[in-house]
């Protein structure tokens, strides 16, 4: 269980595919001229990546290294056209606003990455979670793009209108420009709480008393590296 959830946390925060990875910028940049483009992006990629985890961590000691990528294009492939009927036949509004980007995922960066350096080396369950985190990840990314880019370009949300009467939509949101705009805006407010956290992190860890001026400290830190350092000389 503390795996699963750890797996689950590292795809939607410690190393989320939009944000901090950066991959999959195609579908990124692309589809998420809405809300729902994205949400539905996001979650067509995730029972994607969850199910070829599944598989190809099942198989693994039965693929030879040879023909490893071969074998995992294969059963992305075979995944990605199931879905594709699936949205075809019960979804088709959705299936012909993402077009062509579904077939594509075969060859998305996420699922080949996350197949090479995790399912092909783990146990099945926690490849499985590691695809539902990697997907939730790119799932929130794409709806958060998604939605940033649909409010200031059409003044909606999932299709529903939040701006009064007087707003003038800003086009260029909605337009392959806006798309960079909107991810580099939230890439940097992500990484400035990053940072912030990275901070908070290392004061508290700090001894009691640690400070700039070194001659007023009373923590004693610096001799002891000082001691540390004549110890390893005189070895």
């Amino acid at each position: 269980m503390k795996s699963a959830v750890e797996r689950l946390y590292n795809g939607i925060i410690k190393e989320n595919p939009t944000f901090v990875l950066m991959l999959g910028m195609c579908p990124t940049l692309a589809v998420t001229t809405s809300a729902m483009n994205g949400l539905g992006m996001g979650l067509t990629t995730m029972v994607i990546l969850a199910m070829s985890n599944l598989m190809i961590s099942a198989l693994r000691k039965a693929i030879p290294d040879g023909v490893r990528m071969p074998a995992f294009i294969v059963i992305v492939a075979s995944f990605v056209t199931i879905v594709q009927f699936l949205l075809q036949g019960f979804i088709p509004s959705l299936y012909e606003s993402l077009g062509i980007y579904i077939p594509l995922i075969v060859v998305n960066c996420i699922i080949l990455g996350r197949a090479e350096s995790y399912a092909s080396k783990n146990p099945v369950i926690p490849s499985l979670f590691d695809g539902i985190g990697m997907g939730l990840g790119f799932t929130f990314g794409l709806t958060c793009i998604g939605v940033v880019r649909e409010i200031l370009g059409a003044g909606q949300i999932f299709g529903i209108t939040v701006m009064p009467g007087s707003y003038e939509p800003i086009t260029i949101f909605i337009l392959a420009p806006g798309a960079f705009f909107v991810l580099s805006m939230l890439t940097a407010i992500q990484n400035k709480i990053r940072i912030e956290n990275a901070k908070k992190g290392m004061k508290s860890t700090a001894p009691s008393g640690c400070g700039a001026d070194c001659g007023t400290c009373g923590s004693g830190c610096s001799t002891i590296k000082i001691e540390d350092k004549t110890q390893g000389g005189d070895k």
